[in-house]
């Protein structure tokens, strides 16, 4: 995640963005991220011309399980996108977007079962067990679903699987991050920062079924204001691959999983609204 204010605001950080569902006791907000001045024109011009916001933008780079180190760019709290993932974004501008259910342009190829990994390892990686009974609660949601998509889900050291569930031990916020598909296949790598270690399973089922959301495809409900967050940021017609989907309605919707913030008293599971896009995608 990116940085987080002590009024905390949650934000939730895929690889890229990081998931936040504000309440005005306990939310963790993301700040905009500084120094741009690092981070070429080039480079947030297309980051907001596929819909993502250029406000949120940090150069990082995160340790694996396997001690390789990934560099890229942190857009919105919780995506990640690689350099070589930046340069290949298409412009799909959009005008005045204020829709409910959105994805990205890339979805994972179907039909498919996902092997998901919990990473067990050590080196503060692993997942602790409220992280694994979250993240075996967040599998459970996908896989009741009527998808073209399943997933399963062992607990072990396979940095091979299609998506592999991490501890990330040098990040203290309280979140997640992920990136989007590439090529038919899902993103990654997910991470749990450390701020999570003792939430609620709940909580950690809808940190890790947000940022699963992310890895096959799915925006953030309100990227549009990042209401969740307190925020009023309106992209306008800047943005990332926002498709609305049909059947789902307009407006903030504020019980989705996929909003930008969330709050330590989410349940964790998918409202009607996010079953749909889900079905209908999938």
């Amino acid at each position: 995640m990116r940085k987080l204010k002590s009024k905390f605001v949650l934000s939730l950080l895929g690889l890229g963005l990081i998931f936040t569902s504000c309440s005005n006791e306990d939310t963790a907000e993301l700040t905009e991220q500084q120094p741009q001045a690092a981070i070429s024109q080039d480079v947030l011009d297309k980051i907001s011309g596929h819909v993502l916001n250029a406000n949120f933008v940090e150069r990082t780079s995160f340790e694996l399980p396997n001690g390789e180190t990934q560099e890229g760019f942190m857009i919105e709290g919780d995506i990640f996108m690689s350099e070589t993932q930046v340069e290949g974004l298409d412009d799909v501008r959009e005008n005045d977007i204020t829709t409910e259910q959105y994805r990205t342009n890339n979805l994972v190829s179907q039909p498919r079962t996902l092997t998901v990994t919990g990473w067990t390892g050590g080196g503060g990686f692993a997942l602790t067990q409220n992280m694994r009974t979250g993240l075996q609660f967040a599998i459970n949601n996908y896989n009741r679903l009527n998808l073209n998509i399943n997933f399963v889900l062992s607990f072990n050291t396979n940095i091979d699987a299609d998506i592999v569930v991490f501890r990330q031990p040098n990040n203290s916020g309280a979140g997640g991050s992920a990136g989007f598909p590439s090529g038919g296949d899902p993103n990654r790598f997910v991470q749990i920062f450390t701020g999570l270690d003792n939430a609620d399973p709940n909580v950690n089922e809808h940190v890790t079924g947000h940022e699963i959301g992310h890895s096959i495809g799915f925006r953030h409900t309100d990227f549009f204001s990042r209401q969740s967050c307190g925020q009023n940021v309106n992209e306008g017609d800047g943005g990332v691959g926002a498709v609305h989907i049909p059947g789902t309605p307009t407006g903030f919707d504020p019980t989705s999983i996929m909003l930008a913030c969330f709050s330590f008293g989410t349940d964790g599971e998918f409202n009607a609204n996010d079953i749909t896009a889900m079905e209908f995608l999938y």
